[in-house]
């Protein structure tokens, strides 16, 4: 059952001013797919198992991409029931996929995605994947399932378990 709207924030007319600068078809269809690739953490599992698999070299820093992000995917969760913040739930903002549950802080996505990053630049010594962090951090916001501060702490949360993890990794290898 939907809660009622609540009063606008400064922090949903952010997330309206997001929209009105970015939402389109082709975005909101962009983003629909990075939502799917990041549901559940399965995108990036999937990439830690195919990297593992063909890149024997750096199996265990494969393998810690996976367990950073099921790692910080895991503190959110736990983190969401704690906090128990509600989506956004405000008229101006279109919502414009559907989630499994209605807890928004902190962004799973952007933790996973964001630890993601941490590690595939260990594994390519380049800054590159860095850039995957807030084009996930905003396909959030345009799909209007997440207020901006959702997204930031998700991204920090996932940079700091993918650190523990990386840090695990060298230890033991």
């Amino acid at each position: 059952m939907p809660s009622k709207p609540v009063k606008p924030s400064k922090e949903a007319d952010l997330l309206v001013a997001i929209q009105d600068a970015l939402y389109s078809p082709t975005a909101a269809k962009a983003a629909r797919t990075l939502s799917h690739f990041g549901e559940h953490d399965l995108g990036w599992l999937g990439v830690a198992v195919v990297g593992a698999s063909v890149d024997k070299q750096r199996r265990s820093k494969w393998l810690a991409l996976g367990a950073g992000t099921f790692a910080a995917h895991a503190a959110t969760v736990v983190l969401k029931r704690i906090v128990r913040r509600p989506r956004p739930n405000d008229e101006r903002v279109k919502i414009g996929v559907k989630t499994p549950s209605q807890l928004s802080f902190p962004s799973s996505h952007a933790a996973n995605t964001a630890a993601a990053a941490v590690h595939l630049a260990d594994i390519t010594g380049k800054k590159w994947p860095w850039l995957l962090v807030p084009v996930m951090m905003l396909s959030r916001n345009v799909l209007g399932v997440h207020y901006p501060t959702d997204t930031l702490a998700g991204a920090a949360l996932g940079a700091g378990a993918a650190k523990l993890a990386t840090s695990a990794e060298r230890r033991i290898s």
